[in-house]
């Protein structure tokens, strides 16, 4: 019906434009008006005296309220209709406008149970006001089809309401996908910046700090003590190609996650630990290292992690520890390896300003440690222990496969 043009103005209905409300609101009015001097072959149809053309016309005047009030409007046409029944006439233009109006109230109808009554109403009304002007009986069978266009035109109301709400329904689904969509996509990022930077913290954190170290030392031994200084110095030079070298690989990292060769750039394991004690012994820290259990098992991102917690429990008993001493200890168990890192503490080695931390400043090493073991569905305890600080952190790895006994 004429209705139909008003739902497709809403957003999101349909890419093209669509006319006015008033062009809907014409075309009903020359429908109605027209029909009211048609000229019927049946008598009882056609307006002849001025009420009954003005009755016939007057739902082209009714009509346009059908958008905002469709149910009161419904009620002036169906009277109207009574009334031109109570005249003598049963105007086919009343019965359209009627059909009109009802597609209306169907198609701003909160529910289909509401769209039933009205028009079960509708149409009781219709049938029982023609009475006056019925031709034969009120189941004549033109009166018939006027309570099935109006049951028609309710189907049509309906049917457009359900497809408008399905459109809507189907809109804020690929809204919400849509949204879902960026807060991954969000998410992500956040967390690829969080590795990014618990990358850049664990490869350049323990060189940087040699050479910060060591430039202290250089610095204050220079002239009293010049061998000194130029060990220092020595250190700062292969910590700086150090950690040269680390950056450039996580540049590569970051540029594709692999060389140009081909060839992935490795991650540091367990089994770069005596590499690793060995190079903080070169810069004045003694570890001392103790495996319990087949350290070939623990490999992969367990691997990895359990070197990194190794590297930066290091740095820290280097940088806050006394003594120039460090203890590890790894522990393979069947379904988990446990790591401990101990150093003694006491008032910071450094006795140089330089040195000294500056007011306010703190360091991310032991949160990336807690969200390295984090990713690993590992734990870790961080704190004063016995001899010292301590360092404890347990990460699960696979169970061994049990090998099935050969049978004689």
């Amino acid at each position: 019906m004429t209705d139909a043009a008003d739902q497709w103005r809403s957003p999101g209905h349909s890419p093209f434009p669509h006319p006015p409300a008033w062009v809907g609101d014409v075309f009903a009015a020359v429908i109605v008006i027209g029909a009211a001097f048609a000229p019927f072959p049946e008598a009882g149809f056609r307006a002849t005296t001025p009420l009954t053309i003005a009755l016939a016309i007057a739902p082209a005047l009714v009509l346009p309220f059908r958008r905002r009030r469709p149910v009161p409007a419904l009620g002036v046409v169906i009277a109207l209709f009574g009334a031109s029944s109570f005249a003598g006439t049963l105007s086919p233009g009343i019965a359209i406008a009627g059909a009109i109006a009802m597609f209306g109230v169907a198609n701003r109808s909160p529910s289909r149970q509401r769209t039933g009554v009205v028009l079960v109403c509708a149409i009781l009304a219709m049938l029982l006001l023609s009475l006056p002007a019925a031709i034969g009986s009120v189941f004549d069978a033109r009166l018939i089809q006027f309570a099935i266009t109006m049951a028609f035109a309710a189907a049509a109301g309906d049917a457009t309401r359900s497809r408008r709400a399905y459109i809507r329904a189907m809109t804020d689904r690929a809204e919400r996908a849509e949204q879902t969509r960026d807060a991954e996509a969000s998410r992500r990022v956040a967390e690829e910046r969080l590795r990014i930077a618990r990358d850049l913290h664990d490869a350049v954190a323990h060189q940087i700090s040699v050479i910060s170290l060591n430039a202290g030392v250089a610095s204050a031994t220079l002239e009293s003590r010049p061998e000194r200084a130029r060990e220092a110095l020595g250190t700062i030079r292969h910590a700086s190609r150090t950690v040269l070298s680390e950056i450039g690989n996580l540049l590569e990292v970051l540029r594709g996650d692999e060389r140009q060769d081909g060839v992935r750039v490795p991650q540091p394991d367990l089994d770069q630990l005596a590499d690793l004690a060995n190079e903080f012994a070169r810069v004045g820290l003694v570890v001392h290292t103790r495996i319990e259990g087949d350290i070939t098992r623990v490999g992969g991102a367990v691997g990895r992690v359990a070197y990194r917690v190794i590297q930066e429990s290091l740095t820290n008993a280097h940088k806050h520890g006394v003594e120039g001493r460090a203890h590890v200890l790894v522990d393979v168990r069947a379904d988990a390896v446990s790591i401990v890192v101990t150093n003694p503490t006491g008032p910071s080695r450094a006795t140089l300003p330089d040195d000294r931390d500056r007011p306010g400043s703190r360091g991310h090493g032991l949160l990336g440690i807690r969200e390295r073991v984090a990713s690993v569905r590992g734990d870790v305890q961080i704190g004063p222990g016995p001899g010292g600080w301590r360092v404890h952190a347990t990460l699960p790895i696979a169970p061994e496969p049990e090998t099935p006994e050969e049978t004689p």
